[in-house]
C-alpha cells in the first residue's frame, strides 16, 4: 500500500485548536575505528544536506548516510561498469521526467504503438515496462476487499471486520477534524491579512499585532499555535490539505467496503489464470500518483545532468512495472509483476509496498522463488507502522519466510528506515523493525527525489529506504557482475556500520533497544564498505561470514 505522509502532531492538537478557534563498528576498510566516538551533530542540516543526506558519510559529516559520495570520489572514479536493469514495482512512473528519461529501460524487441506483441513475451507495447493496473488507481485495503467479496475463512473475515469497524470511524473522524482545522486556520489567516493590510505576513508580524476584538485575539492565538508545526501558515495549510486528502481517500476508497476500484480493469484479480489485462503504458495517471517516480529517482536519477536530484547508482536502466495502487496491491499483480521483471532482464526488483492481509500469498511466494532461481535480488520495504515484525500479530506481506521460521529464498532483503540524526533518534519513528525479519536499515526519512512533472520534493518512509539499498545493490552488480543475488544480500548486510547506540523505536521513548538488535544484521547499509567487500569477494581475497546473519 502507498501511504501518504501527514503531520500527525497537528491532528493530535486539533482539540486545542477548537478550544480557541471555534558502538564500535566493524568496517571492511580501515579509516574509521569507532563511529560511537563521532560527536553528535548539533547544527541543523543545511538545505543542501537535507536534499542529499542519504549520500553523506557518518564519520565525515556526522549524518547517518550511506557514504555514496565517497564511493564516487574515492572508489569508482572513471571506472566503467556493466548496465544493470532495476525494476521499480510500484505505482506508475513519470517516464518523461527530466531526471529519469535518459535512464529508462527500453524493450528493443518491441515496436511502440502498433498494438502487437512483437517480442512474444505475452505483453503488448511494453516499451518501458508494463501496467498491470490498467486505468485504475484508487483501491480498497485488502481487508475491506475480503469483506466485499467474502474471501478467506471465517476467522480471517472476522478479523477483517474487526479492523474495518475500528479503522473506518477513525478515518471519518480524522477527515472531519481536518476539515474543521482547514476552516478555522483559513478564516484566521484571511482575517489577519485583512487586519494587517498585507497579502502575506511573518510570525513576527503576527506577534506584533495588537488585537482589538476577542475574535481577532482568537485568530491570533490559532495562528500562533500553528507556527509550532511549520515555518509559515501557507505551509500549515499545505500540510492540512495533505492530511485531508489522505483521510478523504481512506473514507472514499481504502476503507469503503462497497468501492470496487478494479471494475475498470476487466480481469478477475483473484483468478491467477485471468490474464491479458492491463496495458503497455506504466506512466503515472495523475499527479498525486508520485510514489513510483520518487522511488525511481532515489535509485538512479541522472547524476551528471545538473538537475534536481542524484540517484545512488549510475549504469542503471529503470523498468517501470505499474502494479501498486492507492490502496492495497493485489497478490496477482505483484506475482505477475515480479515474473515480468525477471523474464525481461531485471536483475534487481525494488518493492516499496506491503500490506497486512494476503489471501493469495502463495502466488507471490512462488514468484519470489522464481526470481531466486533466476538470480534476481528483491529489495523490500519493511513497512511504516512502527511494528516489531518478529511479532506474528504484526503480519507484513510479502515476506520471505511465511511466518514459519526459515526463509523460503535467499534473494530478499528487507529494509527499515533511518532518520538523518545520528544517535538515539536515528531509527525513523514510523519504521518497522525486527531482529529476525528486518535485515538492515538505510536512509528513509524525508528523502528528496523526483516527482511528476519535472518537479522534486521530500517524502519519507521505508519506501524510500528500500530504493536506497536497491541503488547500492545496483552499484555492486554493475562493477562486480560475477556476484550472485544471495552474495549481494550478504555483502549489504555484512558490510554495514554497527553502532552501540540505544535507539528509540516507533517514536516511543519507552521502547528502546540497542541499534544492533533492531534488525537481523544490526547494521546500517554503507555503500563504501559494500563495494570494498564486493571487490575483495569477487577477487577471491575475502569470503563471506556464513554465520553473520
Amino acid at each position: 500500500m502507498i501511504v501518504n505522509s501527514f503531520k500527525s502532531t497537528l491532528l493530535a492538537s486539533a482539540s486545542g485548536i477548537f478550544l480557541v478557534g471555534c558502538g564500535a563498528t566493524s568496517l571492511v576498510s580501515t579509516p574509521v575505528a569507532n563511529i560511537d566516538t563521532v560527536p553528535l551533530k548539533i547544527a541543523e542540516l543545511t538545505d543542501a544536506e537535507k536534499k542529499s543526506w542519504g549520500h553523506a558519510d557518518l564519520v565525515a559529516d556526522t549524518i547517518p548516510g550511506m557514504s555514496v559520495n565517497r564511493v564516487y570520489s574515492e572508489l569508482i572514479g572513471n571506472k566503467k561498469g556493466k548496465t544493470v536493469v532495476v525494476a521499480v514495482l510500484d505505482s506508475g512512473m513519470d517516464l518523461t521526467h527530466e531526471d529519469l528519461d535518459d535512464v529508462l529501460w527500453t524493450n528493443a524487441k518491441e515496436k511502440p504503438g502498433n498494438g502487437k506483441d512483437d517480442d512474444n513475451n505475452g505483453y503488448i507495447d511494453d516499451i518501458h515496462g508494463y501496467n498491470f493496473l490498467g486505468e485504475s488507481y484508487n483501491e480498497q485495503l485488502e481487508f475491506a476487499r475480503m469483506l466485499r467479496l467474502n474471501i478467506g475463512d471465517a476467522s480471517q473475515r472476522a478479523k477483517a471486520k474487526f479492523e474495518l469497524d475500528k479503522e473506518y470511524p477513525k478515518a471519518l473522524q480524522n477527515k472531519q477534524q481536518y476539515e474543521q482545522i482547514r476552516q478555522v486556520v483559513s478564516a484566521a489567516d484571511a482575517a489577519v491579512k485583512k487586519e494587517l493590510g498585507k497579502d502575506s505576513y511573518t510570525k513576527e508580524d503576527l506577534l506584533a499585532l495588537k488585537p482589538q476584538t476577542e475574535e481577532m485575539q482568537q485568530y491570533v492565538g490559532v495562528l500562533t499555535q500553528m507556527y509550532q508545526y511549520a515555518e509559515s501558515i501557507d505551509k500549515v495549510l499545505e500540510e492540512v490539505d495533505e492530511g485531508l486528502v489522505y483521510f478523504t481517500e481512506q473514507v472514499n476508497y481504502n476503507l469503503n467496503k462497497d468501492f470496487d476500484g478494479r471494475e475498470v480493469v476487466g480481469d478477475d484479480p483473484y483468478d491467477f489464470n485471468s490474464r491479458g489485462y492491463g496495458n503497455g503504458n506504466p506512466q503515472n495517471r495523475v499527479d498525486d500518483e508520485s510514489h513510483g517516480t520518487h522511488v525511481a529517482g532515489i535509485i538512479a536519477a541522472e547524476r551528471n545532468n545538473g538537475l534536481g536530484a542524484k540517484g545512488v547508482a549510475k549504469n542503471v536502466q529503470l523498468m517501470s512495472v505499474r502494479a501498486v495502487p492507492n490502496g492495497d496491491e493485489y497478490d496477482k499483480d505483484i506475482a505477475l509483476g515480479i515474473r515480468y521483471a525477471v523474464d525481461n532482464g531485471a536483475k534487481i526488483i525494488n518493492c516499496s509496498f506491503g500490506k497486512s492481509y494476503s489471501p493469495n500469498a502463495e502466488w507471490v511466494y512462488d514468484a519470489i522463488k522464481y526470481a531466486a532461481q533466476n538470480d534476481v535480488l528483491i529489495v523490500h520495504a519493511a513497512g511504516n507502522d512502527g511494528n516489531d515484525l518478529d511479532d506474528a500479530s504484526n503480519p507484513n506481506f510479502p515476506n520471505d519466510h511465511k511466518y514459519a521460521g526459515n526463509e523460503i529464498a535467499d534473494n530478499v532483503i528487507v529494509v527499515g528506515a533511518l532518520a538523518p540524526s545520528y544517535g538515539s533518534e536515528m531509527v525513523a519513528s514510523f519504521s518497522n523493525y525486527g531482529n529476525q525479519n528486518v535485515d538492515v536499515f538505510a536512509p528513509g526519512a524525508q528523502i528528496y527525489s523526483t516527482m511528476p512533472n519535472n518537479s522534486y520534493d521530500f517524502q519519507g518512509g521505508t519506501s524510500m529506504a528500500a530504493p536506497a539499498v536497491a541503488g547500492v545493490a545496483a552499484l555492486i552488480r554493475s562493477y562486480y557482475p560475477s556476484l550472485t543475488a544471495p552474495q549481494i544480500k550478504k555483502v549489504l548486510m555484512q558490510s554495514g556500520l554497527r553502532s552501540k547506540a540505544s535507539v528509540i523505536l516507533a517514536g516511543d521513548t519507552n521502547n528502546s533497544k540497542p541499534f544492533s538488535e533492531a534488525s537481523k544484521s544490526g547494521k546500517m547499509v554503507n555503500a563504501y564498505n559494500a563495494l570494498i567487500l564486493a571487490e575483495n569477494l569477487a577477487k577471491g581475497k575475502q569470503t563471506l561470514d556464513a554465520n553473520a546473519e
